[in-house]
């Protein structure tokens, strides 16, 4: 993968302020060496679950299986299960091991750990880069430039000016709006109040890491990437079905991501979301991140739980 500095120009977006450095480089992926392949992790965001962000882990887990690979290889694919709800009040420690380093690919496993327990484990494969006249890949969708559209706090604060919104959608919505997320991110084709009662399992939005990341270890974009590939995803699953149920549990089980050409996650990329498939309390999700200029940046999946209990007839979304 070439440089981030070389994809200012071709992916365009604009850096954010310079003063402003990423809080997911200056906390949240910054992580404590405490012994050769042992790494702790720290909270910054934690959502109002009071689980620990799947995402964080991912991106953390991602950072230390990176410090043991050298610099001429990159990340090209990682595959994760969740086996046990993290615990927000304790930091977590990353446990690498060099499962094979050979010279095209090496592969690393991780193992999160919290009160002496496994809560996430990871494989890891990274590449060296090698040409090849075997390429393609499908067309980015058509849709508005971030520039165009509401942000996240602009959005709700739409909603809010509302005189005829429910006092229990306000007060949800307030509390959104008090989180510190590290992710900044615009919706496309925002749907009506009367378009929620037919939508399809789909959605596309706009997203980056808030702050500057700028030119660096392209391994460090790609962990960022990995934060934020987990925010709002498997809701993609609940889309039909949210004017019925509301959520009574929903965690992720799983978590894959395949990186197929170099990116800046300070810069705007096209989240694209959609679920083939859902039943058994599980819903399975399919994503696409591609950057401005049309490249394919990234691939997702997950599966994840997905418990709901009905709403109550007489509310209205």
């Amino acid at each position: 993968m070439s440089s981030p500095q070389a994809l200012e120009d071709e992916q365009g977006g604009g850096d954010p302020p310079r003063d402003l450095r990423s809080v997911l480089v200056t906390s949240v992926l910054n992580l404590e060496l405490l012994d050769e392949d042992l790494f702790r992790g720290r909270h910054y965001w934690v959502p109002s679950t009071q689980r620990l962000f799947g995402g964080q882990i991912v991106g953390q887990a991602l950072v230390a299986a990176a410090k043991s690979v050298s610099e001429d290889v990159h990340v090209h694919s990682l595959h994760c299960y969740f086996v046990r709800k993290g615990d927000p009040k304790v930091p977590v420690l990353y446990q690498v091991e060099r499962t094979r380093t050979g010279v095209s690919f090496s592969v690393r496993s991780v193992k999160a750990v919290q009160h002496g327990r496994p809560i996430f484990i990871c494989q890891v494969s990274f590449q060296k880069a090698q040409p090849s006249p075997v390429q393609h890949q499908f067309s980015m969708p058509t849709v508005p430039p971030p520039e165009e559209l509401l942000g996240h706090e602009a959005l709700i604060n739409q909603y809010l000016r509302d005189p005829n919104l429910q006092e229990k959608y306000r007060v949800g919505l307030n509390r959104i709006a008090a989180q510190e997320v590290p992710i900044e991110i615009k919706l496309v084709n925002l749907p009506t109040l009367s378009q929620l009662q037919s939508m399809e399992p789909k959605q596309m939005f706009w997203v980056r890491a808030r702050g500057y990341i700028g030119e660096g270890d392209m391994k460090m974009h790609c962990c960022v990437a990995a934060y934020i590939s987990d925010y709002a995803f498997l809701g993609t699953a609940l889309l039909p079905h949210q004017w019925q149920h509301k959520v009574h549990f929903m965690v992720s089980l799983d978590h894959s991501m395949w990186f197929h050409a170099p990116f800046r996650a300070d810069h705007w990329m096209l989240y694209e979301c959609e679920s083939p498939w859902a039943g058994g309390s599980r819903g399975l999700v399919h994503g696409r991140l591609w950057r401005r200029d049309g490249v394919l940046a990234m691939s997702c999946a997950q599966e994840g739980v997905i418990r709901v209990k009905p709403r109550d007839s007489k509310s209205k979304l």
